[in-house]
C-alpha cells in the first residue's frame, strides 16, 4: 500500500466509522473518536482483504471494497460494544 492509499484509507475510514455505527441496531455507548478509530482500522483491513481477493482495483467506485469496509466497521463497533459492556 502506497502513502496515497494509506491517506485515502484513513479519510475513508472516518466516513466508514460514522456509517458503520447506524448499521447496528439500538443505542451504542461507544464514543465518536473510538468509532472513527474502528472505522479507520476497518478501512485499512478492508482494503487489504479486497486487494487479496482481487476486487480492490476496478473501474469507477470500488463498491465491493466499500461494502467490505462498512461490514468490518459495523462488526468492529459491535465487538467494541460487547467488550466495553463487560
Amino acid at each position: 500500500m502506497e502513502i496515497s492509499g494509506l491517506i485515502s484509507a484513513v479519510a475513508i475510514g472516518i466516513v466508514i466509522g460514522i456509517l458503520g455505527r447506524p448499521a447496528l441496531p439500538g443505542r451504542q455507548r461507544t464514543g465518536v473518536p473510538l468509532t472513527i478509530g474502528v472505522g479507520v482500522l476497518a478501512a485499512l483491513v478492508g482494503t487489504a482483504v479486497a486487494t487479496g481477493v482481487g476486487v480492490a482495483d476496478t473501474d469507477g467506485v470500488d463498491w465491493i471494497e466499500l461494502a467490505v469496509q462498512v461490514t468490518l466497521a459495523a462488526g468492529g463497533i459491535a465487538l467494541v460494544e460487547r467488550l466495553k459492556g463487560r
